[in-house]
């Protein structure tokens, strides 16, 4: 079993940086998938990015050349830069763990992009 806790997030201005971590306990990290997810209140939770467990990374088109995903399976944790952020990357973006199917959930941490 693992468990996974998101930080980093906060009010940021347009074209604003943000980096968010996601913090992993137990064993069986670098066998993982990892993905950053978000979720606009009352929409369904979209997937922005994943990376598998040697580190190759996927990205929704919306995020494309603006966030890059990375792991670092010694610290059993992955991240997600944020740059030249938008007011509608506004949203609770969380961390998942899976390997054939979801293993774990973060709690989210909430990111608002406003002047």
């Amino acid at each position: 079993q693992v468990q996974l806790v998101e930080s980093g997030g906060g009010l940021v201005q347009p074209g604003g940086s943000l980096r968010l971590s996601c913090a992993a306990s137990g064993s069986g990290f670098s066998s993982y998938v990892m993905g950053w997810y978000r979720q606009v209140s009352g929409l369904q939770r979209e997937l922005v990015a994943s990376i598998t467990s040697l580190g190759s990374p996927r990205y929704a088109d919306f995020v494309k050349g603006r966030f890059t995903i990375s792991r670092d399976n010694g610290k059993n944790t992955v991240y997600l830069q944020m740059n030249s952020l938008k007011p509608e990357d506004t949203a609770v973006y969380y961390c998942n763990a899976r390997r054939f199917t979801t293993v774990a959930w973060g709690q989210g941490t909430q990111v608002t992009v406003s002047s």
